[in-house]
């Protein structure tokens, strides 16, 4: 199977870093410890929320440093809003959190039903204020997209004025069907793999992204 071309795709953003490639390379290990599993999904979050906040807007204020007054540029308005996709994404949050520790945290809980491959919500919960936050949605794996796209339907109901989808990993046929759900929201991701095989997973992959990061199989 010839690998994956993402130019196909115009809402899909890879994220071609040589830390992040390397980081990537030791997480598809089969070999790769659990601490370590877990230890680099947070550093590879971490350099993926810093492409993915690459354009957020800014504000000039006035500041007094050590030695005179300045204008100087930060964030405009409120702070973003990280949703996890439990479980497995929360695995990606604590990395993004390294670096925007200011962000408030929702979460949507789904499980993949493992005879239809449908996402069922069975947790929700976002910031009161979640309306007027930039949202940046979290799953290690876009593969069948199921999950992602029930999960980002359910952020729009809050009509947050942007979403942006960040995972580890991407199949084509998840980037097709996301991008056909949510052509308004662009999707980052630090690889797009070859594809899917029976049961769903990326081919080639890294495994069950919570298991690994968790230890529970």
């Amino acid at each position: 199977m010839p690998p994956a071309d993402p130019a196909r795709f115009p809402t899909l953003h890879v994220v071609r870093h040589p830390l992040v490639e390397h980081k990537l390379t030791l997480m598809r290990e089969r070999t790769t410890a659990t601490a370590e599993f877990r230890q680099l999904t947070r550093e590879v979050a971490m350099l993926l929320a810093y492409e993915v906040t690459h354009d957020l807007p800014l504000d000039e204020v006035e500041i007094e440093t050590p030695l005179e007054p300045m204008r100087a540029r930060k964030l405009s308005g409120k702070k973003l809003c990280l949703v996890s996709i439990l479980r497995a994404g929360n695995g990606m949050l604590d990395g993004m959190l390294d670096l925007i520790p200011s962000a408030r945290v929702g979460h949507v809980g789904l499980y993949r039903d493992p005879k239809t491959l449908i996402a069922v919500e069975y947790y929700y919960k976002m910031p009161h204020d979640i309306e007027v936050r930039e949202v940046v949605v979290v799953d290690p794996m876009l593969a069948t997209a199921n999950s992602a796209v029930a999960a980002v339907g359910r952020v729009k109901e809050d009509a947050p004025p942007n979403i942006r989808f960040v995972c580890l990993l991407a199949a084509p046929e998840g980037v097709t069907r996301f991008a056909a759900a949510h052509p308004d929201v662009p999707i980052y991701t630090a690889a797009l793999d070859d594809g899917l095989d029976a049961k769903g997973y990326i081919l080639p992959g890294l495994g069950d992204a919570g298991d690994r990061i968790y230890g529970t199989k």
